[in-house]
């Protein structure tokens, strides 16, 4: 259907169901349906609305544009994401280095109080769900947990966009800002695209790659995956293409040396060498019981690993055979 003049005069179910409507799912890359999100599970309270503003992985920065071009349609997402969820305050997070960001959203919310950015530490993985909800309010998911255990809702920045878009225009979601960047992208930036709009039609318009070019990576440096061909369409969870000269690519691995680098790093207090191993001899069991769910695939353990030892894979693997061993026995039982 098509977008209502005042979205603000809309009543929280309204809201909900234009969102799904429009097909709205987390643009930071999850892709969990907004919807679901918005409407908090039974006995659960929400009190507060924390919008994701921090984009801590390196070379992104399409919500940092976002911020800066659609303040104002970021600040009424926001505002209908409080009328559904049914708060009355929301948190920005952003980084210290995007002050730019900060500055245009608190000149445009001006005098009202209900929306509040707050600057915080340039840290990675900031950015995650859990350890931004920790920094913006101190309250601490609990294992296994939502953010709706803490009374919390969290949003990204171009979701909030995509859902003030949905109830004005009744504008389905079928396009997302994309960061296109790295050395070895010939004109870096970030464009509107369309979803399924192939990889090597958008690299085009950024003037192709560099001659050196080996490494094409959907999403950033950090959590995003290597692509195999440059065939592959943007989806709504394409936050970035990021390009690399072949050099900055793994070696290889050898052989763990349990220097514990990983576990000084990971962000979630887990063991990642002592999971890598579990999931080697194929125990999902003890991988569970290691806490491989509670893995955020944040890639910093990949990232310190002195022998260059890429386990995330396998950490994703491991969840995969864990969800499809409970569902079995849910179908058993």
């Amino acid at each position: 259907g098509g977008g209502v003049a005042d979205p603000l005069r809309m009543n929280g179910s309204e809201i909900i169901r234009a969102v799904r409507d429009a097909g709205i799912v987390g643009l930071g890359g999850a892709e969990f349906p907004t919807h679901v999100k918005l409407l908090p599970p039974p006995g659960k309270t929400l009190d507060c609305l924390i919008i994701n503003g921090v984009e801590c992985e390196p070379y992104l920065t399409a919500d940092h544009r976002l911020m800066l071009e659609r303040t104002g349609d970021l600040l009424g997402g926001i505002r209908l994401f409080m009328r559904a969820a049914g708060v009355g305050c929301a948190l920005v997070g952003i980084e210290e280095n995007k002050r730019d960001a900060c500055d245009a959203l608190r000149r445009m919310i001006g005098e009202a109080g209900d929306v509040v950015p707050v600057l915080l530490e340039v840290k990675y993985p900031q950015g995650a769900e859990k350890q931004l909800i920790k920094a913006l309010t101190g309250r601490e998911v609990p294992r296994r947990g939502l953010p709706a255990d803490v009374g919390v809702i969290v949003q990204n920045v171009g979701t909030a966009v995509a859902a003030w878009e949905a109830c004005r225009l009744g504008k389905p979601l079928y396009e997302r800002v994309v960061t296109v960047s790295g050395p070895a992208v010939r004109e870096a930036g970030n464009l509107m695209v369309r979803i399924g709009t192939l990889f090597k039609e958008v690299i085009a318009q950024c003037g192709g790659l560099t001659g050196d070019a080996g490494l094409l990576i959907m999403g950033g440096p950090m959590m995003g995956v290597a692509q195999w061909s440059m065939d592959v369409p943007v989806v709504k969870g394409t936050s970035g293409i990021v390009a690399m000269p072949a050099g900055m690519a793994r070696k290889g691995e050898e052989a763990c040396i349990r220097c514990g680098r990983c576990l000084e790093v990971c962000p979630m207090g887990l063991s990642p060498a002592l999971i890598r191993q579990a999931v080697e001899k194929g125990r999902w069991d003890l991988a569970a019981e290691h806490g491989v769910e509670e893995c955020i695939e944040c890639g910093a353990c990949v990232y310190v690993c002195a022998t260059d030892r890429n386990q995330i894979q396998l950490y994703k693997r491991a969840k995969l055979e864990i969800r499809k061993g409970k569902t079995d026995a849910g179908r058993a039982a």
